[in-house]
């Protein structure tokens, strides 16, 4: 018998999520037999609802350090507990809203192909013209269909796979999804990404600060994951960690050391560089029919981006130089 929507289980995690995770639970619940939701210490009744819709909750124990990974993996063993024989695991982010028919359309591509070990589809941001940040989301989640390396926090996989590698990390606070994605390809599984809406997503974000803050949390996250797999064949983030170095500190602090002994002219060379790179990035946008509109604000905030990429990755080393650091989480909402 073929696999359907009855083999796969559903974990959701959220912390404070609100009238999202409403949307997400009422998405999810019609197509699936289990669904888990893991809350993270929330204050704002999230765990009740949960609780009053039908779904099995896990609230985590706060005496521990909350990440991301750690409650998707104890999502994962109680789905397991309560459907052993669950061949697939879909996860959820609580500020996503699961498109209706994308569990048949997933369960279809796992049966289509045997090597394929993670799945995943397009997400759409639900207002990308609420503001700017919104809409730097909604073009990240543009993707070609086809194998992929990298697959967000959303996505399907085979119960055997999660499994067989061991899960997430639980003692990463930021770039569990990618590190996660490494090892599944490094156990000869492919990821692909299928040509069909799999979710909404919500993000929320209003203000500079906060999209500082989620940039500041990819830098943390490169370090992390090119410390554990930069010494690979692909050389995870090795590339990433030295552009964000160059680009945020080396090339800044050369023109501002040059700058007295010549005459600002090493500010003016570094303001020239930042604009190539600009119209450099928004050529690439063109190239994929983006909007000129879309094409400038994605290339400007990339440059800008540098920078608070750079506090993060900073504050990895810190915290790897000192070891005895707790890592926390780096909250945007």
């Amino acid at each position: 018998m073929n696999p359907g929507p009855s083999d796969v289980a559903i974990v959701a995690i959220g912390r404070n999520e609100g009238e999202r995770l409403k949307l997400c639970l009422r998405a999810a619940l019609p197509d699936a037999p289990i669904v888990v939701y893991v809350d993270s210490g929330s204050v704002d009744g999230s765990a009740e609802y949960a609780r009053s819709v039908g779904c099995v909750v896990v609230e985590l124990d706060a005496s521990r350090p909350f990440s991301a990974a750690r409650a998707r993996n104890e999502g994962f063993a109680c789905a397991l507990e309560l459907a052993p024989d669950a061949q697939f695991v879909q996860f959820l982010d609580g500020d996503c809203e699961m498109e209706e028919g994308w569990l048949r359309v997933a369960v279809a591509a796992f049966a289509a192909r045997s090597d394929v070990g993670l799945v995943c589809g397009h997400v759409r941001e639900i207002h990308p013209g609420a503001s700017v940040y919104n809409l730097l989301c909604d073009l990240e989640w543009r993707e070609s269909p086809g194998e992929i390396l990298v697959s967000g926090g959303r996505f399907m996989t085979r119960t055997c796979v999660f499994r067989e590698v061991g899960g997430f990390r639980s003692d990463l606070i930021a770039g569990e999804d990618p590190e996660f994605n490494v090892r599944v390809r490094g156990h000869g599984w492919k990821i692909l990404m299928l040509d069909a809406p799999m979710a909404r997503h919500d993000a929320a974000m209003k203000s500079f600060s906060q999209w500082w803050q989620r940039n500041r949390r990819a830098g943390h996250a490169y370090g992390e994951v090119r410390a554990l797999h930069g010494g690979n064949e692909e050389r995870c983030y090795v590339r990433d960690c030295r552009r964000i170095l160059v680009w945020g500190l080396a090339l800044p602090g050369l023109a501002l050391v040059l700058a007295p002994f010549t005459r600002g002219l090493s500010l003016a060379v570094l303001l020239g560089a930042y604009c190539a790179q600009l119209i450099h990035i928004v050529r690439v946008c063109r190239k994929r029919k983006w909007t000129m509109r879309e094409s400038w604000i994605y290339g400007l905030f990339t440059v800008i981006s540098r920078f608070p990429a750079l506090q993060g990755l900073l504050e990895y080393y810190w915290r790897r130089m000192r070891r005895g650091d707790a890592a926390t989480l780096i909250e945007y909402k």
